[in-house]
């Protein structure tokens, strides 16, 4: 028997008894096997019920593409191909994150995997469990192996990987089961997952492991939530909020999962809820505790509460400076109660009392100790709200003005166009209408979406703030298009960040997505720019004179639907329409009005400790006291 039909003939006993353990239950799998190292992998994986495959295949991967083309064709795996390294990272970023599918991302080796590398920057800034197999050099060192880090040094790439993520070389076929233990605990931890990288020297690669026991292979790790389980543990957190009546909640994306809890939490402190960008609609957009979006950014009823509340309980929120202000978000705050399941996190802050553990469990302990205690209906209310209500009715009507479809004259387009902010709102209540996921990408899009959205749900926005990825939202994308349980999903790029990433206008036709892009054209990075002239009066570098045709370009695509947005309510809604029922991929060409014009943003309304700015922050932050 030749070794192909061997390989066959595992993959398809795996096929037939619906995955390893049946297989190995029914006798159709022997229980030790000798296979390549490359089989192995694929079959560890297996084994965790890890099956899908985004891959760019070269000279580092051969060995390991040779196998997942037989367990492809016995329909045991599911095998992407795509075209740009960092476009794949996100798309397999956005499958865990929004659809709770693990994958894999398999690049070959030098440029390939450096790209690669680069795109889990999403995934490990926002925690997301995610595979990346790279190939490597050859364990010999007969020599420069050709696209290997050219240094004498071993384990180049390792070290570089290890700083992103966790990190493996398999030099060794013997250490397979080590490697894939260490994987799953890194990819599938419920708190503070990231990328882990399987570095495979191509010498390694084609291998024999002889006897592999099977039934050895890691299970998928099943992390079991934990909490503090001292009553005086909680008992401090609540006599915190016992002595303070000016309570800021701020909620991170840690607190995705437990939205119940934290609106629980909410209602019996008395407190009001600062979200983060990652965390909209854990709390309802017309909640009367929700003071929406907090920080660098931020909003004028979030930043008030932060900066005037007396006692901050941080939920699931690292002290990102864009969260937090650059440390100065909480002025008057005296005390912290930190809700968190990295005890660096729980303890960043001064003056606090940390409850470290799994978010969920720790606040339903947390809520049924304020019960006992009686502190269900607090003093807390009626003046703090009120003073917090009375700043968020100032943001809904700078919200109501600054996104008005009133067309405004653009100078570089030379005619009427709407404004971002008030395009950005048409397209999100038309994803509300269809009920679709909606995913920003980085830049002036990002930071006045999150400023927008009104979600009732967590999830019903994803924005890669962790990074904020130029690319992350159209690459995604093709996470819709490889989930077992889709969604339709509508990308908010700017015209650079899509072409960072525009080759998803292939890979997206070719695995059938069927989603929406909506591209706001201003003709330059208008974050950058507005920050320059907000700074320095003067933008400089980040924008051009080339004219895009941005529909005739994606037309030049088979299948996919582009359509001009116009300038108007109406026109806009109907292209939006028209892209949803094509069948397929559709592009929405939105040009949109950039001038020094306040209309032209929602503004920031925090700080942050860049640029001429930082004086003043850091004399803020050194007269902090937490």
């Amino acid at each position: 028997m030749g070794h192909e039909e061997e390989v066959r003939q595992r993959a398809r006993a795996i096929a037939s008894s619906g995955g390893i353990v049946p297989a190995l239950e029914a006798g159709t799998l022997p229980a030790e096997v000798s296979v390549s190292v490359s089989e192995g992998i694929v079959l560890g994986l297996l084994r965790q019920d890890v099956r899908k495959y985004f891959v760019i295949l070269g000279h580092g991967n051969t060995s390991l593409g040779e196998i997942l083309r037989i367990y492809a064709e016995e329909k045991v795996v599911r095998v992407y191909q795509c075209r740009n390294e960092v476009a794949m990272a996100h798309a397999a970023t956005a499958l865990r994150w929004i659809f709770g599918e693990s994958s894999v991302v398999v690049a070959s080796i030098g440029p390939g995997a450096l790209q690669a590398l680069a795109g889990s920057l999403a995934c490990a800034s926002n925690g997301i469990g995610v595979y990346h197999i790279y190939g490597d050099e050859t364990t010999h060192g007969e020599g420069y192996n050709m696209q290997q880090v050219p240094k004498r040094q071993q384990n180049a790439f390792a070290r570089m990987a290890d700083i992103l993520g966790e990190a493996y070389t398999l030099h060794t076929p013997g250490s397979l089961r080590d490697m894939l233990r260490r994987g799953t605990l890194c990819v599938h931890r419920s708190v503070g997952a990231g990328p882990f990288y399987m570095l495979l020297p191509i010498n390694v690669q084609p291998k024999i492991i002889a006897g592999l026991n099977l039934a050895a292979l890691p299970s998928r790790f099943q992390p079991t939530p934990a909490a503090p389980v001292s009553l005086t543990d909680y008992d401090r957190a609540c006599e915190l909020i016992e002595s303070h009546d000016k309570i800021v909640i701020k909620a991170g994306g840690g607190t995705r999962n437990f939205p119940l809890e934290l609106r629980a939490l909410a209602a019996a402190t008395g407190g009001v809820v600062v979200l983060s960008p990652g965390s909209l609609g854990v709390i309802a957009n017309d909640d009367p505790a929700n003071m929406h979006v907090g920080g660098s950014k931020g909003t004028i009823s979030g930043n008030f509460a932060m900066e005037n509340a007396s006692l901050a309980i941080i939920v699931g929120s690292r002290a990102v400076c864009q969260a937090d202000c650059s440390g100065t978000g909480y002025l008057n705050a005296g005390a912290v109660l930190n809700i968190n399941a990295e005890t660096s996190d729980a303890n960043h802050y001064n003056k606090t009392v940390a409850l470290t553990g799994d978010i969920g469990a720790v606040l339903r302990k947390l809520l049924l100790r304020l019960d006992e205690r009686g502190l269900v209906d607090l003093k807390a209310s009626t003046n703090w709200r009120a003073q917090c209500t009375l700043q968020k009715e100032h943001w809904s009507e700078l919200l109501r003005e600054r996104t008005a479809t009133v067309p405004v004259r653009d100078p570089a387009f030379n005619t009427a166009t709407l404004t971002q902010p008030a395009a950005i709102r048409i397209a999100a209540e038309f994803a509300k209408s269809v009920g679709a996921v909606k995913i920003f990408d980085a830049g002036d899009v990002q930071a006045n979406g999150f400023q927008i959205v009104r979600d009732e749900e967590p999830s019903e926005t994803i924005t890669e703030s962790g990074s904020s990825y130029m690319g992350f939202a159209v690459s995604s994308l093709l996470a819709g298009a490889v989930a077992d349980r889709s969604r339709y999903m509508i990308a908010f790029t700017g015209d650079g960040s899509f072409l960072m990433n525009p080759q998803i206008l292939v890979d997206g036709i070719v695995h059938g997505a069927h989603a929406m892009i909506v591209l706001f054209d201003n003709r330059r990075m208008a974050a950058i720019s507005g920050l320059q002239i907000a700074q320095y009066g003067r933008d400089f570098a980040t924008n051009d004179d080339v004219q895009i045709d941005f529909v005739r370009f994606a037309t030049s695509f088979p299948g996919v639907h582009a359509i001009a947005a116009g300038a108007s309510e109406q026109s806009l809604n109907s292209a939006l329409a028209s892209a949803y029922e094509h069948d397929g991929l559709s592009v929405v060409h939105v040009p949109v009005y950039w001038g020094e014009e306040e209309k032209n943003s929602l503004g920031a309304y925090g700080r942050w400790n860049v640029g001429p700015w930082v004086e003043d922050v850091e004399e803020l932050y050194r007269a902090q006291v937490l």
